[in-house]
C-alpha cells in the first residue's frame, strides 16, 4: 500500500511529486504512455517560469521537474489510466498493462487539453508559430503580424494582450458577429492595432520551417485566399482532463473539479486535484506548479491525520486491556 499515488505529469503532478517525495511519501506518478510532460512538452522557449532569466526550453524544464521528482524517490509509471476506484480508502488505480496500484490518497493533476482545429499541419507546425498561449509566446512577436483565431471572450483577450507586442492583430472568426461579452468586444474595437476577418476559416497552414502564411476559407463564399502571418494563436477553448472522474468527483459548472476554497480537497476524502483541471482562468505553468505544492501538503496531512488517528485507537485498545487486568487483578480470589 502506497501513501500517494499521482496522475499527471505536467507541473502541477511533478511539483507534486517532489514535495510528497521529500515528505517520504514514496509516490507514485502515473505520467501517461504518450503525453509525458504534458502541454509545455509541445512549446518551445519558455520565459515567464521563475528561475530561467534566459529562458528555458519546454521539454526541458519538463525534464529537469522530472529528475528532480525522480532524484527525491519518486517512481514514475509510463502507461495510461484505464479505471479508477477512489470513493473508498484505499485509492485503486489500473493503467492499460492491467497492473493496479493501491494508494491511501490520490492526486488527480492531468490538466487540460487546448481545442485544435484538426487541420493538416497543425500539430506539425505547434511551437513554430502556432501558439495556444498568449501569455506564454506573446513577447516573441515583438513587431510582427499575428493572427488570433476564435470569437469568444479568450480569443479577445489573448488579441489585446498580443497587442501590446505585435504590430497588428487580425482576429479571424466564423461568423460576422463575436460571442464574446460586451465589454471584451468594446476593448478589442477599441485597439487600433486590432482588426478583424470575418467569415473565414483557416484551412491549410503553410510554411517549411514555420508558420508564414495560412489559406482562409471564405464561409460565405466558398472562395479562399493565402494570408501572410508570423504568428498564429488558437483561442477557441480548452477542456480539463476530467473524463476519468465523471460521476465521482464533483465538477463546476466550467467543467472543473471542485475543490474546497483554497485547498486541493475534492469532495472525496483522501482525492486532491491541482493544476489546469481545476483551474478554468489562469493556466500557467507556474499556478500549476503552485496548486501541486497545495496538494502534496494536503495530502500530506490527510495522511498525518489518518496515522493520529489510527496510533488513538491503538493507544485506546491498549489502555482498555491494561484497565480489565488491572480490574482481573483486583477481583482475583486472595492466595490461601
Amino acid at each position: 500500500m502506497r501513501d500517494v499515488i499521482i496522475i499527471g505529469s505536467g507541473p502541477a503532478g511533478l511539483t507534486a511529486a517532489i514535495y510528497a517525495a521529500r515528505a517520504n511519501l514514496n509516490p507514485l506518478l502515473i505520467a501517461s504512455s504518450v503525453d509525458v510532460g504534458g502541454e509545455l512538452m509541445q512549446t518551445t522557449e519558455v520565459e515567464n517560469f521563475p528561475g530561467f532569466p534566459d529562458g528555458i526550453m519546454g521539454p526541458d524544464l519538463m525534464a529537469a521537474m522530472q529528475a528532480q521528482a525522480e532524484k527525491f524517490g519518486t517512481e514514475v509509471v509510463y502507461d495510461d489510466v484505464a479505471a479508477l476506484d477512489i470513493t473508498g480508502p484505499v485509492k485503486k488505480v489500473t493503467v492499460g498493462e492491467g497492473d493496479t496500484f493501491e494508494a491511501r490518497t490520490l492526486i488527480y493533476a492531468t490538466g487540460s487539453a487546448y481545442r485544435k482545429l484538426g487541420i493538416d499541419r497543425e500539430t506539425e507546425l505547434s511551437g513554430r508559430g502556432i501558439s495556444w498561449c498568449a501569455t506564454c509566446d506573446g513577447a516573441f512577436f515583438r513587431n510582427r503580424h499575428v493572427a488570433v483565431i476564435g470569437g469568444g471572450d479568450s480569443a479577445m483577450e489573448e488579441a489585446t494582450f498580443l497587442s501590446r507586442f505585435a504590430s497588428k492583430v487580425t482576429v479571424i472568426h466564423r461568423r460576422d458577429a463575436l460571442r464574446a461579452s460586451a465589454a471584451m468586444i468594446e476593448r478589442a474595437n477599441a485597439d487600433p492595432k486590432i482588426e478583424f476577418r470575418w467569415n473565414a476559416t483557416v484551412a491549410e497552414f503553410l510554411g517549411d520551417q514555420k508558420v508564414d502564411r495560412m489559406r482562409l476559407l471564405d464561409t460565405v463564399t466558398g472562395r479562399t485566399e493565402e494570408m501572410p502571418i508570423d504568428g498564429v494563436f488558437e483561442a477557441i477553448g480548452s477542456d480539463p482532463r476530467t473524463h476519468l472522474i465523471h460521476g465521482v468527483l464533483d465538477l463546476t459548472s466550467a467543467g472543473t473539479i471542485e475543490v474546497d476554497g483554497r485547498s486541493s480537497r475534492t469532495s472525496v476524502p483522501g482525492v486532491f486535484a491541482a493544476g489546469d483541471v481545476i483551474d478554468p482562468t489562469y493556466k500557467q505553468a507556474a499556478t500549476a506548479a503552485g496548486s501541486g505544492v497545495v496538494a502534496a501538503l494536503d495530502a500530506q496531512a490527510y495522511l498525518a491525520a489518518l496515522d493520529d488517528a489510527k496510533n488513538a485507537q491503538i493507544d485506546d485498545a491498549g489502555n482498555t486491556e491494561a484497565a480489565r487486568a488491572v480490574v482481573a487483578e483486583d477481583t482475583a480470589p486472595a492466595a490461601v
